[in-house]
């Protein structure tokens, strides 16, 4: 079966092969035999009927994807993301105010097949069983490009077991999140035995830590604090401005945040915090 997928943005996950179209009407030479359109960003949802209503002339269409709360199956690679990216497992235990995940995928982690891919984008790959993640690890350490966890490594819940599995497959980048609190004291942990580990080092600014600043009663000198802590650990701060669900992000936040999420600059504060 021919499927167009139909994309209302690119992103750096969005696939470039040539039934994969980013926010286009479709041209004479457009034909399949169904037509998806594929939505991550709740935002998008107006474009994404819009596009659906032109590529009806030419397939029945099917709109899906996160931001319409559609619980995922499977994962087949290549088709709704780009190869080399790669989800092996859906769910998550925690119950975040800020995330969607586990309100679409539950609250229990479902396993998956393992497919071949070094990007690993799993909600909470570390709330999967000993045997998947032993698993997962075996695949990412037979690719030709190392591994990295852009979906993010929960620091509560690493244990010295996950430790010793990085070391081994040695990722060229792995993230953690600094969304609340209490998250704090397991990232400063994560930090120490992860560099204590050797496999990565704070030099090499690729152990980072999302960390979600702009939310309501949030304040700038809260959000820089919460920057600078993460610096502190030796981990690599990327600010994150929250975003409704309709798309908002408060313009004087992200004209905060703009630093923060620019590696250059990143570099300059730790040099600063380290000479001071």
């Amino acid at each position: 079966m021919r499927i167009i997928r139909v994309f209302p943005r690119r992103t750096n996950a969005t696939p470039t092969d040539p039934l994969a179209i980013v926010n286009r009407t479709p041209g004479f030479f457009d034909e399949a035999d169904e037509v998806h359109i594929s939505v991550a960003f709740t935002y998008d949802l107006p474009k994404a009927e819009w596009l659906a209503k032109q590529w009806s002339v030419v397939a029945p269409v099917k709109i899906g994807g996160p931001a319409t709360g559609m619980r995922g199956d499977g994962f087949t690679p290549g088709m709704y993301i780009k190869p080399g990216y790669v989800i092996t497992s859906r769910g998550c235990p925690n119950r975040c105010w800020f995330c969607d995940a586990w309100k679409r995928e539950g609250n229990e982690v479902r396993e998956l097949k393992i497919n071949d891919g070094w990007n690993v984008l799993d909600s909470n790959i570390l709330a999967c069983s000993e045997d998947h993640i032993k698993r997962v690890f075996i695949m990412l350490k037979r690719q030709r490009e190392k591994a990295q966890f852009t979906g993010g490594l929960e620091a509560k819940i690493l244990k010295d077991w996950h430790i010793d599995l990085l070391a081994w497959l040695k990722p060229a980048r792995i993230f953690f999140a600094y969304d609340t609190p209490d998250d704090y004291e397991p990232l400063l942990s994560a930090a120490k035995r992860i560099f204590e580990a050797g496999f990565l080092s704070p030099a090499s600014n690729n152990v980072r830590a999302y960390v979600l600043i702009g939310y309501k009663g949030d304040t700038f000198s809260e959000a820089e604090k919460r920057l600078k802590a993460v610096l502190s650990t030796g981990m690599f701060p990327m600010a994150m401005v929250y975003r409704n669900k309709q798309g908002y992000r408060d313009p004087t936040w992200i004209k905060f945040a703009w630093p923060w999420s620019r590696p250059a600059c990143i570099s300059s504060f730790k040099k600063e915090l380290s000479a001071g």
